[in-house]
């Protein structure tokens, strides 16, 4: 069984992650996408538990796609999950030089590691969590920037949150 993981933040899932993990659902037998926790980035708006049931929901209409969370390192994750393959979205250049220096690291850490890059798809080069993130503080339109199931799920797990978009 050829086994991927697609890792990331995910806070929240948008159309450019479900693009990368839809066109990997076809070229691997099963697709564990996982949010890690990443203690060098700024505070999530959401909590993981929350970041995976948007993403179970986003990827409901994928069967060989199982969304989990993980916090430790990546190539100690994909060991257990027995997943010998690393998916990663690129939308510009600047991702590249970032994750292909991230590829050498954990190809480093375990040599049987393969990182798979797939490009987004143009239409949603420009997307990215943090800028969803900032349209959400000034309480903007997000649903052309996540999958249509999501919106009302952020939404709703904002209601429940102390937070108000700025005025």
């Amino acid at each position: 069984m050829r086994r991927a993981v697609c890792s990331g933040s995910f806070d929240p899932v948008t159309k450019g992650h479900l693009d990368i993990i839809e066109r990997a659902s076809r070229m691997f037998d099963e697709i564990i996408v996982c949010v890690f926790f990443n203690p060098t980035k700024d505070k999530a708006l959401f909590t993981p538990e929350e970041r995976v049931a948007m993403l179970k929901t986003a990827t409901s209409h994928l069967p060989n796609v199982k969304v989990t969370s993980y916090s430790g390192l990546l190539n100690d994750f994909c060991v257990t999950r027995e997943a010998p393959f690393i998916v990663r979205g690129l939308r510009a250049f600047t991702d590249f030089e970032y994750e292909f220096q991230r590829a050498l690291l954990l190809k480093k850490m375990n040599e049987t590691l393969e990182t798979v890059f797939i490009m987004t798809k143009a239409e949603y080069s420009y997307i990215s969590s943090s800028g969803v993130r900032e349209i959400l503080t000034f309480d903007g339109d997000i649903n052309m920037l996540v999958p249509n199931e999501v919106g009302k799920q952020i939404h709703d797990f904002l209601k429940h949150k102390d937070w108000e978009p700025c005025d």
